[in-house]
């Protein structure tokens, strides 16, 4: 079998379940996991046999994905920001939403440096790695309450030779400071009500971790007031926050933050022009 045979029959075996393109796309992940081979390499070689070790490995991913698999569990490795991201079932794929939350914030302080960033509820520590890239010498700080996301956050920062002070706390019991600490807070919490259940992919629901997905129906917005809490007290005067959104409590969102005295609360649309992420800054006064 050559290589052409083995993409093309691993990529009419995808296409099924998750049409031509996305199957196009995990098949070259995989080579690119497995074999290191980029998309000129795929062309190169693409008559040359391949050995039975690739065909079983290709057939082994191949029945894992079928079975609603992330690859990115598959290989452990995630791409964000131009980073490469471990990831495990301990933590959530990192999304193209989420990289527009990260360059909305380099874009807002691109002038600025040594500044103080904290970011809850981190998981892979993917937001924080990408701002401590691109935030000229700044110090950034993250936490998260479980345990196994922060081994999976601190693997990331020494492979990425960061220096992000990463530590284990719990959004929603936060000790207010004594004093201003930080310019800017970000966070991408928990935000899918339980009730939304029943219309997620299998892919994200039966592996993804449900700690860093749900939030009760009842209190759909509990980590964002926990959070924007702790930050009128933690940001420094014309310090901002900034959030990832379930678009659908957006609009209320934003009435309790104003309700609560933030400046500036602006809702943000994603890529699909939906109602995706806050910012808010603290007064002056």
């Amino acid at each position: 079998m050559t290589l052409r045979q083995l993409c093309n029959d691993a990529s009419t075996r995808l296409a099924g379940h998750f049409g031509l393109g996305e199957a196009k796309w995990m098949v070259r992940i995989m080579m690119e996991n497995l074999k290191g081979y980029s998309l000129a390499d795929l062309a190169i070689k693409a008559d040359c046999e391949v050995s039975g070790w690739l065909i079983g490995k290709v057939d082994d991913v191949v029945g894992r994905l079928l079975e609603d698999e992330p690859i990115q569990y598959i290989f452990s490795e995630a791409r964000f920001y131009g980073l490469r991201i471990k990831v495990t079932p301990a933590t959530l794929i990192p999304r193209p939403e989420t990289e527009e939350l990260v360059g909305m914030i380099i874009n807002d302080w691109a002038t600025e440096s040594d500044l103080r960033v904290l970011d809850a509820c981190t998981g892979s520590g993917c937001i924080a790695l990408a701002l401590a890239r691109n935030l000229p010498f700044s110090k950034v700080e993250a936490f998260d309450f479980s345990s196994d996301a922060l081994e999976v956050a601190e693997e990331n920062n020494r492979t990425l030779r960061t220096a992000v002070d990463f530590c284990r706390k719990d959004a929603l019991h936060l000790e207010q400071p004594s004093e201003p600490l930080y310019d800017i807070i970000v966070s991408n919490p928990p935000y899918i009500a339980l009730r939304e259940k029943e219309s997620m992919e299998p892919n994200v629901l039966l592996h993804e971790p449900a700690l860093a997905l749900f939030v009760p129906d009842s209190d759909p917005l509990v980590f964002y007031h926990a959070i924007a809490g702790y930050a009128m007290a933690a940001l420094k005067p014309g310090g901002r926050i900034y959030f990832e959104l379930n678009p659908i409590y957006a609009d209320s969102l934003r009435r309790d933050m104003q309700h609560a005295g933030w400046d500036d609360v602006t809702v943000s649309l994603d890529i699909e022009r939906k109602k995706r992420f806050m910012s808010a800054t603290k007064p002056d006064r």
